[in-house]
């Protein structure tokens, strides 16, 4: 994965999100209490089920990503990789698009971010 937000890629259906300026993927584990035979003053806990999320930053080019809030419920194949990185390097999941936002400010550039949801396994 690369180390500057800047040098990742995240597509949508095959297709590249444009302007993507900030983006941030967390893979979570729950934990699962169990009981300890020999040690009834301390939790012990193992390994449950994974998720993961994703936002991703982007500028607003046009009038037309104004359209892109209406994405929000819609079932996305996502990949990230890194800029110029073989695709094998990426990692891949299908998602549900949760939210997106737009900020629009005068005088300032128009910025929006998407936030997704896992919907299985990142591979």
């Amino acid at each position: 994965m690369a180390v500057l937000g800047n040098n990742v890629i995240v597509y949508m259906n095959g297709t590249a999100i444009a302007g993507t300026k900030s983006d941030e993927l967390q893979v979570d584990c729950e934990t699962i209490s169990v009981a300890s035979a020999t040690d009834q003053d301390w939790e012990h806990v193992i390994a449950g089920r994974k998720k993961w999320s994703l936002t991703v930053g982007w500028l607003v080019l046009a009038n037309t990503d104004v359209r892109k809030v209406l994405l929000a419920g819609s079932a996305v194949t996502i990949k990230i990789k890194g800029r110029g990185a073989a695709d094998s390097s990426g990692v891949t999941g299908s998602a549900i698009l949760k939210t997106c936002k737009i900020s629009a400010v005068r005088g300032n550039l128009a910025t929006g971010s998407f936030a997704f949801v896992g919907n299985g396994p990142l591979t």
